[in-house]
């Protein structure tokens, strides 16, 4: 079974129409073993804060997309166990801790992090994380 970590860039997308959210589904339903650092569900919180600021959503669908979430299918890793390798990893690519969280949990369980984040895919190509970072259209 492949392995792979998936960002809140992705997450998001499984209960939120946008672009990429169909290529974001094919990782729910393939044969995929998905990981995420704990931080995650904070990050998809905050997004969907943002967007029902935009009255992208209304409260009603935020509070049912994190209920939701909570039984999606992810193996969620402690942050605290991520954040010392996710500091080395910042300090060298340039990218924030949160970011590296992922990339760090990728690392660790020598798979791919999958995002939707062009920026972030864009800035770690040519690193030592090359091969740790995988987008999202590339599907499983």
């Amino acid at each position: 079974m492949t392995r792979y970590v998936v960002d809140a860039s992705v997450v998001v997308k499984w209960f939120v129409p946008e672009i990429h959210s169909e290529a974001a589904l094919q990782f729910t339903v393939s044969e995929c073993e998905l990981l995420a650092p704990d931080f995650l569900l904070t990050e998809v919180g905050n997004i969907l804060w943002k967007k029902i600021r935009r009255a992208e959503l209304t409260r009603n669908e935020g509070r049912e997309v994190l209920r939701v979430l909570r039984r999606a299918p992810l193996q969620i890793h402690p942050s605290e166990l991520l954040l010392q390798p996710a500091f080395e990893i910042a300090c060298s690519t340039g990218r924030s801790v949160y970011d590296s969280l992922y990339l760090g949990l990728a690392v660790l369980r020598r798979c791919r992090a999958v995002t939707a984040d062009r920026r972030l895919y864009n800035a770690l190509q040519g690193s030592p994380f090359t091969a740790n970072v995988h987008w999202i259209q590339e599907g499983p």
